[in-house]
């Protein structure tokens, strides 16, 4: 949900980045020279076939490949942290709703109706969560 949630605000949270050759061998990311980076760090992978996206550092996991690429070194807030997760457990409670092809149904002794926004349209999380994440959103 993180990554879902940068690319809804347009905005990785990037403090540095390095272009160049990029190995990945054994699993482990052998970024381009320059790019330090902590561990538990959020990196972002371009320019890859096999792994492109978010990852965490150290990455040990990933498919083997060499390509020329960019890590993006990430500094994503605890309070986007925070709302990416809260953002999860929302979807996974409506689930149901979310996913349904009615409005609303009912039959025996089971009923729901889907939530709805202003506009007629069923409410998705980023209808739901948009206050807190205008202050992070990038245009």
């Amino acid at each position: 949900m993180l990554e879902e949630l940068l690319r809804a605000l347009r905005n990785w949270f990037v403090r540095d980045k390095a272009t160049g050759r990029i190995r990945v061998e054994g699993g482990a990311l052998v970024p381009p020279e320059g790019l330090a980076l902590a561990d538990g760090q959020y990196i972002r992978v371009t320019g890859s076939v096999f792994n492109d996206g978010l990852h965490r550092w150290p990455c040990t996991d990933l498919p083997d490949e060499e390509f020329v690429g960019t890590v993006w070194a990430l500094a994503v807030p605890r309070a986007v942290l925070d709302l990416a997760d809260e953002i999860d457990a929302w979807c996974k409670e409506h689930a149901g709703e979310l996913d349904g092809p009615y409005q609303s149904e009912s039959f025996g002794g089971y009923s729901y109706t889907r939530v709805m926004g202003a506009d007629g349209r069923p409410l998705t999380w980023r209808d739901q969560f948009k206050a807190r994440m205008d202050p992070w959103r990038k245009l």
